[in-house]
C-alpha cells in the first residue's frame, strides 16, 4: 500500500466517524426536542392566590392543565398537599403555574400566617390573673368574660356579667410570673396577643375602654377545653338573677316579703 492510499483510507474513516458523530447529535437533538414538546400536567391558580394565603387553603384555588415539558417553571408542584405547612408569600395569579418558591412555611411567617380575611391580631395587657399567666399557652383558646355597667359610669343600679366573645385563639401566650414569688400572684402587668375577627375586636376594644373608666366594669380570660369544648346558652348575670337561683317562688315571695317590710 503506497502512502497516498493510506493517507486517502484514513481520511475516508475519518469522514465516517464524522459522520457518525453528526447523524448521533441529530438524532439527539431531536429527541431533547421532542422531549421538551411532550405534554405534563401541571398546577395552575384557578383564581388569584393572594400573599398570605395558607397552603391548605391555596389548594383549594388550584385546578390542573396540560404544557409542554420545556415550559415547567422551577419548583412546580405535582400535587397540592406539597403546600401543607406552607402560605403565600408572593401573589400567584390566575393561570400561573403554582410554585413552592412563591410559599414558605408558617414558622417563618409567623403571626401572619395566622391570618385571613376578616381575621386581626390583637395584643393587649392585663395582670396575670386576667391573663393566666403561667397557665395559658399559644395555641390555647379563651372565652372573654366582662361585668360593665348598663350606663357606664359606676351605675351600680345596672350591672351585669356576661361571656362577651367565645373561642379566640392564643397566638401569643404572656410569659409565665418568674422569680422567688413566681408562685404568689404578683398581679404585674403582662401581655398576650389573641386571634379575633375586626367585629370583635370592637367589643374587645369596648369592653377595654369600660375597664379603664369604669370603676365596676372589669374582664377576665377563661380557658377553654382543649378538646370536645361547648357553650352554655348565651345568658347575663346580675345580682338578682344570683339572689333568684335554685330558690322556689315560695321562698322568693318570703325574701321580697321581707325585703318590703313584712315579717
Amino acid at each position: 500500500m503506497t502512502y497516498r492510499v493510506r493517507n486517502i483510507g484514513i481520511a475516508v474513516a475519518l469522514a465516517a466517524v464524522a459522520a457518525l458523530l453528526t447523524s448521533f447529535y441529530v438524532t439527539s437533538y431531536k429527541r431533547h426536542v421532542q422531549s421538551g414538546q411532550d405534554q405534563v400536567t401541571v398546577y395552575v391558580a384557578k383564581q388569584d392566590i393572594q400573599q398570605g394565603t395558607t397552603g391548605g387553603e391555596a389548594a383549594k384555588m388550584l385546578t390542573t392543565q396540560n404544557v409542554a415539558k420545556r415550559t415547567v417553571v422551577p419548583g412546580a408542584i405535582t400535587k397540592p398537599d406539597q403546600l401543607t405547612g406552607f402560605v403565600a408569600t408572593q401573589p400567584t395569579l390566575q393561570g400561573e403555574q403554582v410554585t413552592t418558591r412563591r410559599f414558605s412555611t408558617v414558622s417563618r411567617n409567623g403571626v401572619r400566617a395566622e391570618l385571613t380575611g376578616t381575621d386581626r391580631a390583637m395584643q393587649l395587657s392585663g395582670d396575670e390573673t386576667q391573663l393566666l399567666a403561667g397557665t395559658l399557652q399559644t395555641g390555647d383558646h379563651v372565652d372573654l368574660v366582662a361585668t360593665l355597667a348598663c350606663g357606664g359610669n359606676g351605675n351600680n343600679d345596672c350591672v351585669f356579667t356576661r361571656v362577651v366573645l367565645r373561642n379566640l385563639k392564643v397566638l401569643q401566650a404572656p410569659n409565665a410570673p418568674s422569680g422567688p414569688n413566681a408562685k404568689l400572684t404578683s398581679n404585674q402587668d403582662s401581655n398576650v396577643m389573641l386571634k379575633m375577627t375586626d367585629s370583635q375586636s370592637q367589643k374587645f376594644q369596648h369592653v377595654l375602654s369600660s375597664d379603664d373608666h369604669d370603676s365596676t366594669a372589669t374582664w377576665h380570660l377563661v380557658l377553654r377545653p382543649v378538646a370536645h369544648d361547648a357553650d352554655s346558652p348565651e345568658s347575663i348575670t346580675t345580682a338578682w338573677t344570683i339572689f333568684r337561683d335554685g330558690l322556689s317562688p315560695a321562698w322568693l315571695k318570703r325574701y321580697l316579703h321581707a325585703l318590703k317590710g313584712g315579717n
